[in-house]
């Protein structure tokens, strides 16, 4: 596991697409909060909170986290290497779990300038008191949460093609689906008590609690499940390409 770990980092932080990431991630985030006129924007607000960011944050990483996903897999199929990783003394599961922390790191590198939100915060604001850090360093344990679901999810579609640009636009879609998809279906309304639990097998559902500031282990455990359950999907559907 350590030794795909490690070929993971030397790919991304070795080449610009880790630091082009992150760079695109920020960029987006900081002219919708600091400069574009529009509902996120924090002088706009007139509120001295990040709760704008932690509902901005999903939108922009559920397109950003396929882009670095979709290569997991699907370009190793695609060049071959996939068969030589067969055939080294490695288990579908080193390589699998391998790739998933490699790609946890890249986004948590991508999250990390964003704290640089934060401290502006404390520092334009009247009243000191008035910012939660609690309820903040919440809001990012579940952004860290969503985005770990968001890479399940990626690797899981970059299991089922050798395409990269279909791995990519189906990983967005489930992505897009996952989070606001079951969301907006049990708004309608049409199943009666049946949207309830449609809207809580969604990301949303139980994102929004985190961004709150509550976390609940309920909401921990979900996640991490998600997770378990497309990373165990991603191992089935490479298994059955060996």
């Amino acid at each position: 596991m350590f030794s795909i770990l490690k070929k993971e980092l030397l790919q991304f932080f070795g080449s610009w697409t880790s630091y082009i990431i992150a760079s695109i991630f920020v960029l987006i985030c900081s002219l919708f909060l600091w400069f574009f006129e529009n509902q996120f924007n924090f002088f706009v607000i007139g509120v001295a909170s990040m709760q704008s960011f932690f509902n901005l944050a999903p939108w922009v990483l559920l397109f950003l986290i396929p882009a670095l996903t979709m290569k997991s897999i699907a370009e190793e199929q695609h060049q071959g290497t996939l068969v030589w990783l067969f055939s080294q003394p490695i288990s579908l599961f080193s390589i699998v779990i391998g790739k998933f922390i490699a790609l946890v790191i890249v986004v948590l590198f991508c999250l990390l300038p964003t704290f640089i939100y934060y401290y502006s915060m404390k520092n334009l604001s009247l009243d000191i008191n008035s910012i939660d850090s609690n309820t903040i360093f919440t809001g990012y344990l579940g952004l860290i949460m969503l985005s770990i679901a968001f890479i399940a999810l990626g690797l899981f579609t970059s299991s089922l093609s050798n395409n990269q640009v279909l791995a990519y636009i189906s990983g967005v879609f489930l992505c897009l689906f996952a989070y606001f998809g079951l969301e907006a279906l049990a708004s309608f309304d049409l199943l009666g008590s049946a949207d309830f639990i449609i809207q809580k097998t969604g990301f949303l559902f139980h994102y929004k609690s985190f961004a709150k500031g509550i976390v609940d282990t309920k909401d921990l455990c979900y996640f991490l499940f998600v997770s378990l359950l497309f990373i165990q999907g991603s191992l089935y559907f490479i298994k059955k390409k060996k």
